[in-house]
């Protein structure tokens, strides 16, 4: 079927979803929960196909790590499921109200976006997240996998759209686009399509903002660092720093990056080196930090690199403005964490790092839609737009603007004998 038509249905589809109600929205939720538990094994064979042919073909370990789809990862979904269930429904919340004139009332008003279309790579747990949260909010969805995965995220969306249209959700709302020319076809369809999310390496991020008229939310990279300032508790820095790295190294959120103070260097990098190499993950260093550990060298290409690998570079600086300007050179603006036991200098951390997320004294693992009690995410955007961070059910809701009159027309507020507009502050939901 040509991609345009798919599109155009999932477009009619978004309308008539735009208009189902909390509960239709959280039964089709919940059928789909029920359906992954019930049909564990047919999603494990497939995952296995999977697995198979990527290790067939050595694809690296990062995107073996997150292409494995295991009953530890269905039960984390459809937990996710069921969070989101019970988060509230972002559609139809006045957010404004204003009185232009008796009997003339203005809202603003939360409404889906329409067509969302998701592009990511490997991970079949991304396609249950989105499409759940694209269910919650109202939205239609377009999902293109990478095909490595092809085989778990055909059957995961067999099982998600037979779900759902037994609960009366309406037909062709998702759509699981399967070749390479989808994603060349989907970037000149913002005729249909309100919104894309790639999910992927920087190089191909910057590829889809730069061929694509649609609008695109997401992030390049997470190149995240932790900053050891001179005030730091070196137990808790060690801890938080050891979790940063390797609680999930192939994951956009963990650090590649860690800046120490030089008053507090010699005493903590001797300790961090012990700890991070017994876990297995290499070290590279600046030439500070090499008189005081023996690593690798790093140079200007590691500040730069996202590694989602176990490896970490390491840079002495001499204050704490030196490592929010390296950070705001070198970072992606996606999560850092300072580790201090000073309000002062972790409030002037959090001002001037240019980032999504900003921590202090805890891992960058938090930065998370689930973690922040989202539900879940689509997606963790750097873009300053309206949804930062990780984006979960209420970045995937935009607004309409709704007036209700009583035969008001502008010619009576305009003119010589114009009549003013009371814009009177209104304390209620929109009602016709």
């Amino acid at each position: 079927m040509d991609l345009s038509l798919i599109a155009q249905s999932a477009k009619k589809a978004s309308i008539r979803l735009a208009a189902a109600d909390t509960k239709k929205k959280n039964n089709a939720l919940k059928a789909i929960s029920n359906a992954i538990k019930q049909r564990t094994n047919e999603i494990l064979e497939a995952n296995k196909l999977d697995i198979d042919k990527a290790t067939d073909e050595k694809i690296s370990v990062a995107l073996l790590k997150r292409l494995k789809f295991d009953e530890h990862k269905i039960k984390e979904v459809c937990h996710g499921i069921e969070n989101t269930i019970g988060l509230d429904d972002p559609e139809g919340k006045t957010q404004y109200a204003i009185e232009l004139d008796k009997g003339l009332e203005l809202y603003r008003v939360t409404c889906p976006i329409g067509v969302i279309g998701v592009i990511f790579e490997s991970r079949p747990d991304a396609l249950v997240q989105i499409s759940t949260l694209c269910l919650k909010s109202g939205n239609a969805v377009l999902l293109k996998g990478g095909t490595e995965a092809a085989n778990t995220n055909q059957k995961l969306y067999e099982i998600i759209n037979e779900a759902t249209l037994k609960a009366g959700i309406p037909e062709n709302w998702i759509q699981n686009l399967q070749t390479r020319e989808d994603v060349k076809a989907m970037l000149s369809l913002d005729k249909y399509i309100d919104l894309l999310i790639p999910r992927g390496s920087n190089q191909f991020v910057r590829y889809i903002m730069d061929n694509t008229n649609i609008p695109v939310l997401g992030h390049a990279d997470g190149i995240c660092h932790v900053y050891v300032d001179e005030q730091a508790d070196i137990e808790m820095a060690i801890k938080i720093t050891v979790d940063s790295k390797t609680q999930y190294a192939a994951v956009c959120n963990s650090a590649e990056t860690l800046l120490v103070h030089k008053n507090i260097a010699k005493k903590f990098l001797p300790q961090i080196k012990e700890t991070l190499e017994a876990k297995g993950v290499e070290l590279r260093g600046c030439e500070k930090t090499r008189t005081i550990i023996d690593i690798k060298a790093a140079d200007e290409i590691d500040w730069a690199t996202e590694y989602l690998a176990e490896i970490l570079s390491i840079r002495v600086v001499d204050s704490i403005d030196e490592a929010i300007d390296h950070i705001n050179t070198y970072g992606s603006h996606h999560t850092d964490a300072i580790i201090t036991q000073s309000s002062t200098l972790a409030a002037e951390f959090m001002q001037l790092v240019d980032s999504a997320n900003v921590f202090v004294n805890a891992s960058t693992r938090f930065s998370d839609g689930f973690r922040y009690g989202l539900g879940a995410e689509v997606g963790i955007s750097t873009n300053k737009i309206h949804a930062r961070g990780p984006v979960g059910l209420e970045g995937l809701v935009i607004y309409k603007w709704k007036l209700v009159g009583s035969g008001q027309i502008v010619a009576d507020y305009a003119g010589k004998n114009a009549k003013p507009f009371t814009h009177k502050k209104l304390k209620k939901d929109f009602q016709v």
